[in-house]
């Protein structure tokens, strides 16, 4: 039989009896590490320049992952690799201007989510302005093209969970060069 609490109290699940003990700075780090927006997390504006004129965003052929689906996709990607990445006072906008994924369409396969052939001479290439902020203060800013003609070698999609594997790898790698830990 359980015990009520008396009129008036109130009780604390482990969770928020955790925090009270550790304080509002552990619970934001912890959310920080978890990749989670917290309260002062860092930000990360994601927009996307012309999509309608992406070099290969989305299946031409009427079937796989709309334009629709693939920006929110990386925009996702995008948000949370900066949030695992960077500062919690740190801001960074990114301008996305063309998108190629891996691979390339198979016209006339009959599978609903379409078929992309992915070979070496195919890597995905993500061409995209940044801006790093902390406070008002620009800390870097420029243009990148994000490829790699080594994906095949230095992403294994058997062990990626979701789309846009070889994308991810690429754009992991990219924040890792970008905006390395231990800086600040």
């Amino acid at each position: 039989m359980r015990r009520r609490p008396a009129p008036g109290r109130r009780t604390l699940g482990l969770c928020a009896l955790a925090v009270a003990l550790a304080g509002p700075a552990a619970a934001q780090e912890g959310a920080r590490r978890a990749g989670e927006p917290g309260a002062g997390g860092p930000q990360v504006n994601v927009r996307y320049v012309a999509p309608e004129r992406f070099t290969d965003a989305e299946n031409r052929f009427g079937s796989g992952q709309s334009l629709r689906a693939t920006l929110a996709e990386m925009t996702r990607i995008l948000q949370d690799l900066g949030r695992r990445r960077l500062l919690p006072s740190e801001t960074l906008d990114l301008s996305i201007l063309d998108i190629d994924l891996a691979g390339f369409e198979q016209p006339g396969a009959i599978l609903p989510t379409g078929l992309r052939v992915v070979r070496d001479a195919t890597p995905p290439r993500i061409r995209l302005a940044y801006t790093l902020r902390r406070g008002r203060r620009v800390l870097a800013q420029g243009e990148d093209i994000v490829t790699d003609i080594n994906f095949l070698l230095t992403s294994n999609p058997r062990f990626s969970s979701g789309p846009l594997y070889y994308e991810r790898a690429v754009l992991r790698d990219w924040f890792a060069r970008s905006f390395p830990e231990g800086r600040g």
